[in-house]
Parts: C-alpha cells; structure tokens; sequence
C-alpha cells in the first residue's frame, strides 16, 4: 500500500516504543520512514547503569533490523554517527530539510520530559505533523484521573478492581474469580534457610561492540558489565522466552515469596520482564493472557493466589502508577512532603557498607541493573527515608541504576511509594521499618556486622534507632495517621531515658553516614 506519491512520511520511534505489533507496521509502504536514534540528550539526563543504556541501544538495533527485513524504510542513527545532531528536535528538523519529508508523526512519550521535547518540536514544524497512541498499555493517559475525579484517595486497589471489570481479566459476572479480589495477604513468606529458588534464565547477547561505542562516545554511566556476555533481554524472541521460562519455572512459587530476600539468589521467582515491557518489546495484555493460559493448563501446579499476585503488579500496580504520573506531572516531580535535604551517601554507588542488606541489595543492583521491589522498597528506599534524603537524588539513583526505570514508573514508585515525598497520593503510609521487618523477609541480618536486636550501643543495626528518630522527628505530620497510630502509641510509652539515647544513636549515625 502506497500513500499519496507526493507525500513521504516521516515517523520516530523512540527507545522504550519498540512494538512491532502496532497498526503502524501492519502495512508497507516506500513512501513511509522510520527513524530510531541513539542520542545523547536520551543517554545524559540521568547517569544511567551501563547496562540499560547497552540493553536500550541493542533492542533499539534489533528492532531496526526487524522492521528492515519485513521491508520497511528505516534510517538509525548510531551514537557516534557524524551526522547524529544527538537530540530529537535537531536530528528531525536536519531529516525533513534534507530528505524532502512532507509529514512528521510520532507515538505518545511516556515521559513527560519526552513529550514536552517532541510537542516543542511540534510547533516549529511548518509542514503537517499527527500524534498516535502507543497502542501498549491497558489504560489511557486520562483514565485514573477520570475514574478517581472528585475524590481525595487515590486507592489503587479500587483501580485495580475497575481495571478487571473493564478488561474482563478473572473475572465471574460482575464479581472476581474465586469470590476474592486481592490475595496479598497469602504473597508474604521468607524464602526456608534450606529453599534453592529456580535459577534464572540469562541470555549471553555479545554487546561489547556497542560498549565500545558508549565508551567511544565518553557517556558516562554507572555499574557493572560482561559485555560479551549479556544477560538481558534485547528482542521479543528472547523477552518471550524469558516470559515463557518464569510461567514454566517461577509462578507456581511467585506470589508466595515475591517479597522474600536473600543473599544467596538475586532473582528468586520473579519475572524480570520489567524491561521487555517497558520497552514494549512485549504488552501487557499478552503477557496476562499467557499467565491466565498457564494457569488454566496447570490449576495443581499453580494455586490461584500466585496467578493474581503476579496480574495485580500489571493489571493493577503498572497502569495505576502511569495513570498518577500523567495525573499529577509536572509537580509531582517537585513534591518534598518532609522538606528532606541530606545527600545521598557515598557508598549507594559501591556498595561499601557495612549493613549486609544494603551491602547486598545495592551490590546486586550495580552487578545485575536488578533489584525486586521490596528491596528497592524496605531496603534502600526505607533506608533513605529514614535518613532524611533529598527526594531529588533518591530519584536520579533509582531512576539511572535500574534496567527497568523510566520516568513514568520509578517516580510515583520512589518520591511517592517509597519515600512518601507526595504526602499520601500513592501509599497510605510511610513504608518505614527497623530490623525487625528486615529479618522477617530475608536472610540478611544473621551474617551482619550490625546486631538486629540492639536499639543502641556498639554494633546497633541503624534502621532501629533511625527508624524511631522518624517517627519522633515526624510527629506533627504523621500522629494523626490512623494507619501508623499504634507506633507513636509505643514511642511515647518508652522511658524518656530510653527515648534521648535512641534519638542520640540515630543522631551518631545520620553524622557518620557515609562511614556505615
């Protein structure tokens, strides 16, 4: 199919809009061109794990190479490419003067700062322009504001609800499978000193070609490499694998311990998709069919309260966090509910402390671009805001060491989830905790230096008197919380003794911090 002989197209396809099943690719035409671009506006707004931008660029090439073989135009533009102007609006602007484009489109950015870039660009076309859907995700970009319009709370569990009555997903009528919506309750055991989880399936991708080109480029990044050995995903035959491998191997224990930690597995049964579908080299749809079909294929083997677990995160949590990030941007990004101002401590970019949970769970992230999200929720993020750290810098470690992070997600995950920077627009509560939590879910404590059962003294683990420190520090904003209620019920039940010498550790500690 051919358009108008004098009209030639001109169509970008960012990074992270990798999908070859929307309707753009559903015909071929000579007079439509495609472009991808590997940019340095896209490589530098944020000091990126080596691994996502290597991840980001081989998927970006795979693509290219796939859409040229079903016989599609395309020109890519490599990072050290002479004519590669390095952003958006120069490459665009240079291809329409040079190539005689007569149409511009573009997909919906899920990011903000990607949307305001291409809408500036937008106006400074003098030749026709349109803007399409991404054709990805299960939500508009509209829709929670609609749905929670007029209302105060933002419960995503309400959205989830509405998210499977609309898309019909285990459901019974009007009423969810099984007579219940929610199955958390069932997902929160530790992993058996004895239990071996599943190992994961790792790809072995040879990327040292586009290593040297990040190098060659002098982009700066953060973490860990085998770059001849390459263990992400970077086409949808192999996302499909790895989805394949986790509902054949992992879900039938997903859902029981998707919140346990461990020193000994850095994966234990999670998916790790996060990044074929924010990438969208997989959707969403396809990904909870596929779980439904194993689940329907093999209901011994899989109990229902796995299943909905892992529906809940895709279903529920993903679309529910986008749905808040177009909510609520531009301001979200400012938001600062505890006006916290401290640095980051030097060792979150080595791994250098003494603290075994973070030790592990940050090593583990600069080794593998990969935390689960109760380590980056009740380790480093509890950390964090136990500490006092400035929302700004908590955003741009998570936001660059993670395969996985964009915008869209790891904001309203991090200033609003985990650090509670929104003031209560995504968790009903700080997600704070001392050791205690900590050794329930992992195998962390028992081979630290720190001792989990000591408030104070030598060798205190600092999540127990940093965790009190906040609460005390936080009273006028957070007592009337009914949810946390009971914990300042406990503080001020303590001997006024007891109290000055926990808030004199957490003092100690927070002024040697990056000495932990």
């Amino acid at each position: 199919m051919s358009i108008n002989k004098n009209k030639l197209l001109l169509r970008l396809i960012l990074g992270d809009q990798l999908n070859i099943n929307h309707s753009w690719f559903s015909s071929v035409s000579p007079d439509i061109t495609y472009v991808l671009m590997e940019i340095r506006t896209e490589t530098d707004y944020a000091l990126h794990h080596i691994q996502k931008v290597t991840g980001i660029f081989s998927a970006m090439r795979n693509f290219a190479s796939e859409i040229k073989k079903l016989n599609h135009q395309v020109i890519y533009l490599k990072i050290n490419d002479s004519d590669n102007l390095q952003s958006f609006e120069k490459n665009i602007l240079h291809l329409i003067e040079h190539k005689n484009f007569t149409h511009f489109e573009y997909q919906l950015p899920d990011e903000y700062r990607v949307d305001e870039a291409l809408k500036q660009l937008s106006k400074k076309l003098t030749l026709s322009h349109e803007v399409f859907d991404s054709e990805h995700f299960l939500s508009s970009r509209e829709e929670l504001g609609e749905f929670f319009k007029g209302k105060k709370l933002f419960l995503m569990e309400s959205f989830y609800r509405y998210m499977r009555k609309k898309h019909r997903i285990l459901m019974e009528g009007q009423e969810p499978y099984s007579g219940k919506w929610n199955y958390d309750s069932d997902n929160r055991k530790k992993l058996p000193a004895s239990h071996q989880p599943t190992p994961p399936l790792v790809f072995d991708n040879d990327e040292s070609e586009i290593v040297a080109e990040i190098k060659k480029a002098g982009i700066k990044t953060i973490g860990n490499i085998d770059e001849k050995h390459f263990i992400w995903p970077t086409s949808r035959k192999q996302s499909l694998e790895l989805l394949d491998f986790f509902l054949d191997y992992c879900l039938p224990l997903f859902g029981t311990y998707q919140d346990a930690m461990t020193p000994k597995a850095w994966s234990i049964y999670h998916a790790r998709i996060s990044f074929s579908l924010n990438i969208k080299l997989i959707s969403p749809l396809e990904v909870i069919n596929k779980a439904i079909e194993q689940w329907q294929k093999r209901p011994n083997e899989i109990e229902f309260n796995q299943l909905e677990g892992f529906i809940r995160q895709i279903l529920g949590w993903r679309e529910y966090m986008r749905g808040i990030y177009w909510l609520k941007m531009p301001d979200y990004a400012t938001l600062n509910f505890f006006d916290h101002q401290e640095k980051l401590p030097d060792w979150f970019w080595t791994g250098n402390t003494k603290m075994n949970c973070l030790k592990h769970s940050i090593n583990q992230s600069l080794d593998y671009a990969y935390a689960h999200h109760i380590q980056r929720l009740m380790i480093t993020g509890n950390f964090l805001l136990l500490s006092g750290i400035d929302p700004d810098q908590v955003d741009a470690w998570y936001l660059g060491i993670y395969m996985d992070a964009f915008e869209w997600v790891e904001i309203t995950n991090t200033r609003g989830m985990s650090q509670y920077a929104d003031g209560g627009i995504v968790g009903s509560k700080p997600y704070v905790s001392s050791a205690t939590y900590i050794d329930k879910m992992s195998h962390y404590c028992g081979s630290c230096f720190y001792n989990k059962a000591k408030k104070t003294g030598d060798k205190a683990c600092p999540f127990n008197s940093l965790y009190w420190n906040f609460y005390d520090k936080n009273e006028n904003k957070l007592s009337k919380n009914p949810r946390i209620g009971m914990m300042y019920n406990v503080w001020r039940r303590m001997q006024p003794n007891d109290k000055a010498d926990i808030l004199q550790q957490a003092e100690y500690y927070l002024q040697n911090i990056n000495k932990l």
